[in-house]
This record gives structure tokens, sequence and C-alpha cells, in this order.
């Protein structure tokens, strides 16, 4: 099949680009500029899916369109907001399917996606989901959990934050349950779903086989980088809650309101998506010890 992809220059389109090119599909890639450094046989197209006439002509010739436009964080004064990045892209995304005669149409949105959520990430995906169902194409909308692989964010900063620092800062009790997956297993769900019309029109949670707490994961990330556990100090979580917004307005603070509330609420599911996908997902630890040394 011929994909035409959104989003695809990040840590997790990077393994979505390789699991497609390993099926034998083509890929056109929007970026925003050409060089993106991306696998031969990726043709880059310049665009901005935020501006629909930028991009609409590209997707013309295509069978698929692929859509991983996600930021876990806003900067509005640089126009850097969940409305733009995942409403309006993913509104764009879909008119440009339409336009070009498109009927299969994946999207990337996250596991805690709900109307009702408490966060404005989680709002905003929700509504860039609900534009998917709505835009009669033939889709199917994944919701990961927190994805590991060797250029994460998340474990790579937690494993420096464990060799660099005495004690480890810990929100709350640091007991709330995650279950994360590796990002290997999430671009294989993606190209799988390609071949498989029994997942036309459905949503997949996706998660690891491995939950554990938040303190379970630091002692499992300690464990693999040569350290026996990691030690914690507990921050009131009511004490964050005041404190945060306030400094989140400053770029270089490393955490926002939206992300305490999306950790401390958990990020699990009950691993169904299996049964239409058929294969194990990688154990957390196993795959951690793949790229983070002691």
């Amino acid at each position: 099949m011929r994909i035409f992809l959104a989003g695809g220059t990040g840590f997790v389109g990077g393994h979505v680009r390789r699991a497609l090119l390993a099926r034998g599909h083509s890929i056109r890639l929007l970026v925003h500029k050409r060089g993106a450094g991306v696998e031969a046989g990726v043709e880059e197209v310049e665009g901005d899916a935020t501006l629909l006439p930028s991009f609409v002509s590209a997707a013309s010739g295509f069978d698929a369109t692929i859509n991983l436009i996600g930021i876990i964080r806003e900067f509005p004064s640089r126009g850097v907001t969940f409305e733009r990045l995942h409403v309006e892209a993913t509104r764009n995304v879909l008119a440009a399917a339409r336009s070009a005669g498109i009927r299969r149409h994946l999207q990337m949105s996250a596991l805690g996606t709900r109307a009702d959520a408490g966060t404005g990430y989680f709002r905003s995906k929700f509504r860039a989901e609900e534009e998917v169902r709505g835009s009669g194409l033939d889709y199917t909308i994944f919701r990961p959990s927190i994805i590991f692989g060797p250029k994460d964010d998340f474990i790579n900063k937690l494993a420096g934050l464990i060799r660099g620092l005495p004690a480890v800062p810990v929100i709350g009790d640091g007991e709330y349950p995650l279950q994360p997956i590796s990002a290997n297993d999430v671009a294989r769900c993606f190209a799988d779903a390609l071949e498989k019309p029994e997942s036309i029109g459905k949503t997949y949670e996706l998660c690891g086989p491995d939950r554990m707490s938040y303190n379970e994961l630091l002692d499992t990330v300690a464990r693999v980088i040569g350290k026996k556990s990691a030690l914690k100090v507990k921050n009131p979580l009511a004490l964050m809650r005041l404190v945060v917004p306030v400094l989140q307005r400053l770029p270089f603070f490393p955490v926002t309101s939206d992300q305490i509330e999306m950790l401390v609420e958990g990020n699990v599911c009950d691993g169904s998506w299996r049964a239409d996908f058929g294969f194990e997902p990688e154990r957390f630890e196993e795959g951690i010890r793949s790229y983070l040394k002691p």
C-alpha cells in the first residue's frame, strides 16, 4: 500500500516507518522541512498539518493515511496548542484523505482519553477521535499507554535522574499503576491493522504485559542500570498541585499540571487488544535492558 504519514518524524514515528517499510509499503512523509534523516524509500513532502492547503494535494494517489501527530505540552505563545496539533491537524489530515478518495485511516490517540477527562491533553485527544469517528472513513484508533524504546523521553529521563541524583522525586505516594508498552509493539499494531479488516471501526487500548506502580517502575529502571533500587523522595500531591501551575509558565520547568494529573490517575488497560492482533507484547524489563546500560 501507499501510505501518507503525518507526525512520523518523532520517536514513535520512526518505529512506525520501519514497520511499514518492512511490510513492503511505500511512505510519503509530511514534514515541515526536508532532511529529517529518514530511511531510504521514504518520500518527504513539505507542509503544515494545521494548514490544509499546504499539503492537501500531497495525499493524492495514496491508499491510506496515518496520523501520529501529538504533543505532550502546550506553548501557546508559539502556536503550539492541543487544539491546533491534536484537533485541527486531525481534521485536516482527514479532509486531505477524503479529497484524495482515500478510505483507510489510522489514528494515534492515548490511553486515558475521554470526553470528561480532567486534562486538556486527554480532552483534545478525545475531540480528535470524534473527528475520526465522524469522518466517514474506515478508521482504526489506537490508545497506547506509556511507550518505551531506545529513544524514548520518559524512561531515559528517569534513568538519567536515578544515575545523577542521590534520590528521585516522586509525586504523591508513587503507587499509581502503569502498564508500559514497547514502541515496536505499537508500530506492529499500526502495520498489522492495514492487513486486518476486522480492525476497522475499532478503538484499541494498547498496554504491555507488566502492570506495576510508579515506584516499582523506578526500581526496575534502577535495577537495569546497576542499582539495587531507586531512593525516592515523596512530594505531597496537594503541594504539587499548588506550585506547578505557577512554575509551568516557565518553558524550562520540566512538568505541567496536566502531566501530573495524567500520571497519578494511572495508565493501564485489560490487554484485550491482543485478541485481534495475536502476539505477545514485549516485557518491560527485558525491553529496557536492550537500551539502558549499567
